[in-house]
């Protein structure tokens, strides 16, 4: 256990810090089941990701509108439980393209005309370290921050 169990409004800092850090990298999970790793970027409260439309994970997001987020090892885990707002092909976008390329280390719109990129509004945010924090692990529901 920790030693100092952080308040829900410093979950909600450190979850957002570690959004907008370089090169954020997660576990994205689809239904199918797919679980893969892909690089996010944070852009205008949206998580964005990029990958290729034909990708199983691509697929997958656009026929069920879901996916759920994993950042961190196990004793700092934020989940997030996203639903797709929109996604567009990398050339058509290319304010996103410049957020998501200024954020981490690779542009996507130099992977080819088959890459997307995947806009997903957070729906539940939860965040904890060690058992000590999984009361009051949920700081999002419903799209709306509870602190």
């Amino acid at each position: 256990m920790s030693d100092v169990v952080r308040t829900r409004a410093q979950r909600k800092a450190d979850t957002l810090a570690r959004l907008a850090a370089p090169v954020v990298d997660a576990w994205v999970a689809t239904d199918g089941p797919y679980l893969v790793p892909l690089t996010v970027a944070w852009h205008e409260d949206r998580i964005v990701l990029a990958t290729d439309r034909e990708s199983p994970t691509a697929r997958s997001l656009i026929a069920t509108g879901r996916a759920r987020v994993g950042l961190g090892p196990t004793r700092d885990v934020i989940m997030i439980d996203t639903v797709l707002d929109r996604w567009l092909p990398v050339s058509e976008a290319p304010g996103i393209g410049e957020a998501y390329a200024g954020q981490n280390d690779w542009d996507p719109r130099t992977a080819g005309p088959s890459y997307i990129f995947l806009i997903l509004r957070p729906d539940r945010v939860q965040a904890w370290r060690e058992v000590d924090e999984i009361r009051g692990r949920t700081l999002m529901r419903d799209g709306a921050w509870l602190i």
